[in-house]
């Protein structure tokens, strides 16, 4: 039986998987996504689900990232208008707060300048008199309260819909599809899945690795064998909780160590996160610690009375993903954000890897990674633009 051929498999159904579906498809690429369980069944369905510049990244002088990542806010604020909102976030400065208030406002006049100083990037400070109608912030050694605004998305529901939108152009989608071998020989790649039972094969011009924590996994079952990068997994743990936040998000610095954590209306509930613990084992086992639960509780007491006090008996769920860091030392929270590109070749790439990522900034990740290829594949009219294609619930 001839096997099916492609110029693009893309193994891995998180939201970098289908960004680069949709981003192939558009550009005219006969494309194939592989995922071995559901659309965003791993981290692309456990993250914060916000769609942000990243206004911590400020402090270690990531102003490039920032300003990607602010630029693609509002162009999916424009695209997916059904799947994102803008929300107001406040940010609560208390006597024993690490940053100084003039500390912060320098921080969100810089992030409303990379933002283009538009309505979603302006920032003000919430009068005293205000403060009580904060949902029961505590008060006590308040100095100030800041208020600016970023995007709110379900990160599911947003994975579905950039997929429906390469579909729509042309790429194929098979799930569940575990890939157990890969083969470079000649100018393809032969690929060997499990799917239904049945053991399948196709060809690719190029493989894309867009498989998040398991993305060395996958290098591992590619022969001759492929180049990758050494790699930290960094567990993020959420917990949801009763009650709701009415007036939006809140941004706190734990006391217990001083990182930045959300507190987030989330359907009805209260959602906070989030952590950061090195992970080792299978990705798929990924779980809440009990010590990171009751982190989390005391991070959601110490700002709001009406938790003090609240255990991890009180959590009506929670959830853990994985993010993809390049090894390095120290700990994970200040460590770099920007995603990698990986070439196994640089003259002539067969396998493109996408390492880190972040959920905000899929469509240029996803963009400039065709943009790479494309010298490497055939070439196809274009079908579209990702700049202008909008995603819609599915």
């Amino acid at each position: 039986m001839t096997e099916a051929s492609y110029d693009l498999v893309i193994i891995g159904g998180g939201i970098h998987g289908v960004g680069a579906a949709q981003a192939g498809a558009a550009a005219g690429y006969s494309v194939l996504v592989l995922e071995q369980n559901s659309l965003a069944a791993g981290t692309s369905s456990r993250s914060s689900k916000l769609i942000h510049g990243g206004l911590r990244y400020l402090e270690s002088a990531q102003l490039g990232l920032v300003r990607e990542c602010l630029h693609e806010r509002a162009l999916l604020l424009k695209l997916a208008p059904s799947l994102i909102k803008l929300q107001p976030f406040y940010l609560p400065i208390y006597k024993h707060t690490r940053r100084h208030p003039w500390q912060i406002r320098a921080g969100l006049s810089l992030y409303a300048t990379l933002g283009g100083l538009n309505k979603a990037a302006t920032f003000k400070e919430i009068p005293r008199c205000k403060w009580g109608e904060l949902d029961g912030l505590a008060t006590h050694d308040l100095q100030k309260v800041y208020r600016y605004f970023d995007g709110q998305t379900d990160d599911a529901a947003l994975t579905r819909a950039v997929m429906h939108s390469a579909q729509s152009l042309g790429a194929k989608l098979e799930l569940p599809a575990k890939v157990v071998s890969i083969e470079i020989d000649g100018d393809d790649c032969s690929i060997r899945y499990q799917a239904d039972t049945q053991e399948r094969h196709c060809r690719a011009k190029v493989i894309i690795n867009a498989a998040g924590p398991w993305a060395n996994q996958v290098l591992n079952r590619v022969s001759p064998k492929a180049s990758q990068l050494p790699i930290d997994l960094v567990q993020g743990t959420h917990i949801i909780v009763d009650g709701q936040l009415t007036q939006g998000v809140y941004y706190v610095e734990a006391p217990q160590d001083q990182r930045a954590v959300f507190a987030i209306p989330w359907k009805g509930q209260t959602m906070v996160g989030t952590t950061e613990t090195i992970y080792s084992g299978d990705p798929a086992n990924v779980a809440p610690l009990p010590q990171e639960e009751s982190y989390l509780c005391d991070v959601l007491g110490s700002y709001f009375p009406r938790y003090r006090g609240i255990t991890r008996e009180q959590i009506q769920s929670s959830f853990a993903g994985l993010r993809v860091l390049p090894k390095a030392p120290g700990n994970a929270f200040s460590r770099p954000r920007e995603t990698l590109l990986h070439l196994d070749n640089q003259e002539r790439p067969r396998i493109a890897t996408i390492y880190g990522g972040k959920l905000t900034a899929y469509r240029l990740t996803s963009e400039k990674l065709i943009q790479q290829l494309t010298p490497h594949l055939p070439e196809r009219p274009q079908r579209g633009d990702t700049r202008q294609l909008r995603l819609l619930p599915v």
